[in-house]
Parts: C-alpha cells; structure tokens; sequence
C-alpha cells in the first residue's frame, strides 16, 4: 500500500517567493495601483491608464490577485485598503519608495545572499551617485510606516517628556506627539546622525523636540525624561555597546519610567516571518545584528531595567516594553 504523497504547496510558495516580490515591485512602479486608484477596473483601463500592453497589464493585476494585494469581484479589480492607502498614491504615507530601494537595491543585492550565511559577512555594497537617495529615501519611508505603526499599538498620552535615543528618524517623536499634543522631547545622537534627523524633520518639529548632539557610547545623555525610545539602535551596536547605551538611558529618568526598544528581535517560538528575514537583510547588506529576544532581555536586567512586555507592531519590528527599577 503506498501512501499519499505529501503537499509540496509550502515549498512552492516559498520558492517562488522572489517572482511574488518582483511582480509587486513591478506593479507599483509601473502604475498599476495608481491606476485602480484612479479609477480603472479592468485589464485594459489599467493598460491605457499606465501606458502598459494589455497583457501585461493582466498578468500584473492577476498576480496581485493571488497576493491578496488586488481583488477582483465581479469581473472588476480593485485595490486592497493596504494598496489603497500606502500604494496608489494617495493622501496617506506613500510606501513606493521603500518599494523602490529594495527593488533597485536590495533585490540583486540578495543574489549574494549565500555567501554571506557561508561567512556571516556583508556583500560590497556600492552607495554611490543615486543609490544612496535611493537608500535613505527607502530607509526613511519604511521608518514611517513603524512610527505610525508603533504609535497605533502604544499609548504615548500618559508620558510627557519623550527622549529618541541614538535613533535614526524623527518620525517617531512626531507620531507619538501627534497622539498626545502634551508631549514633548529631546532626539539625541551623534553629529553626523543628528544632521541627517534634522534634515527629515517635519515642519514645526522643533516646536516641541530638542536636538542635542551627544554620542551615548562616551558621553552623559542631557535632559531627564518619563519615557526613552530606543528605535533602530540595537542591531547597529555589538552587545557590550547596547548595555552602555541602556544603561545611559537609565541614567535619565527616575524610577517606573518606560523604556520602549523597537527592533527587529529573533524569537523561533512564536514563528513571525519578518524579524528572521530582515535579519537576513541587514547582514547581506552591511553586517548588522538581529539579536535573540532573550539576549536583549538580559541586557535590560542588568542595566536597571525590568521586563514587562513585548509587542509585535504591525509589518514593522518588535517593541520591548520595560520599566525602569
């Protein structure tokens, strides 16, 4: 008697996975979800609307289909409320450059993926002429998509004095202060990451945030906060790095005030997909660590702060909510 073969659906979809990524980067570049948007519903109102042959206008909104990123109903296509709000070029955060940057950059970067699991060493990664606006646009798009995202799953009305910490995007103090107008704060770093802040800040930002320049690697962190941020630092920093770092962010506020890190965290048992894989992306591309969850948590034990919950944020990192003690 022989057995029933096993399903290889799995494996299918996992391997065609980087077709999936590339129609998707295709579709938003060539206009399809601006032409639904817009108000075309068929194959050839998509194709006349962005300048595209027929039958690439079908294979492209079918493969959105089976995404689950169009649907299609009663022989019209239509976009999703994801692609509606974040691809098709409306009022909301537009995502097309994030899109973008891993298209052009990260996609053929990953060809060298294998070699550096075989290393654990970054691939060459060329930055020059209009790639690095192509990074850093893409870089800070996606970041604005986890301030909006954190600032929907945390509660920022109950603090008062907000410190970014070494981050990389103001963003995050802006969304948080558009949740709690009360709200005010401090975004500290480096020189060269402070400029570059100061650059992306929206209008009106210093009307409630202060820049201070201060490397929180050597030097004490100015000010006294109820709340610290931490978004995007530990993966930039080795271990004994991220103690300091904590343990200066401790060293400005008083017992029971927050602490949130905002990372991408390694956590096998509860099998969410995006942390591992940007993991991946962060070594190809420059070398930088997702820790294991566990490990940061023993980090806040022994730098005066304790654990109290973490918080997956909707397509963005982890937030690891403490208290200090």
């Amino acid at each position: 008697m022989t057995s029933d073969p096993v399903d290889p659906t799995p494996l299918a979809a996992v391997a065609s996975g980087f077709m999936a990524a590339k129609q998707l980067f295709a579709a938003s570049e060539l206009g399809v979800f601006a032409a639904l948007g817009a108000g075309a519903t068929t194959t050839t109102e998509v194709a006349d609307a962005a300048g595209l042959p027929e039958r690439s206008a079908r294979v492209l909104l079918d493969a959105m289909v089976g995404l689950g990123l169009v649907s299609y109903v009663d022989g019209a296509y239509r976009n999703t409320d994801a692609t509606a709000a974040y691809l098709s070029g409306g009022a909301g955060l537009d995502l097309r450059p994030w899109l973008a940057f891993w298209d052009t950059l990260s996609y053929p970067h990953w060809l060298g993926y294998t070699d550096s699991m075989r290393t654990a060493e970054p691939q060459p990664f060329d930055m020059g002429g209009e790639r690095m606006g192509t990074f850093m646009g893409g870089v800070q798009t996606y970041n604005s998509l986890h301030a909006q995202q954190l600032a929907g799953v945390y509660d920022f009305t109950p603090h008062r004095n907000l410190l970014d910490l070494a981050g990389l995007s103001t963003a995050f103090l802006d969304e948080a202060h558009k949740r709690n107008p009360l709200l005010r704060g401090a975004f500290v770093s480096t020189d060269m990451m402070l400029q570059m802040a100061k650059a992306g800040a929206p209008a009106g930002f210093t009307d409630f945030v202060e820049f201070h320049e201060a490397d929180p690697l050597t030097t004490d962190v100015p000010g006294h906060y109820d709340a610290v941020l931490l978004e995007h630092v530990l993966h930039r920093f080795t271990p004994q790095e991220n103690k300091t770092i904590l343990t200066r962010a401790r060293s400005v506020v008083d017992a029971g005030a927050t602490l949130l890190v905002l990372d991408f965290l390694l956590d096998p048992s509860d099998g969410r997909r995006l942390d591992p894989v940007l993991a991946g992306e962060y070594l190809v591309i420059d070398g930088t660590v997702v820790y294991p969850e566990d490990e940061v948590r023993s980090w806040l034990a022994d730098t005066g702060w304790r654990w109290v919950e973490t918080r997956p944020v909707p397509a963005s990192p982890r937030v690891l909510i403490a208290e200090a003690v």
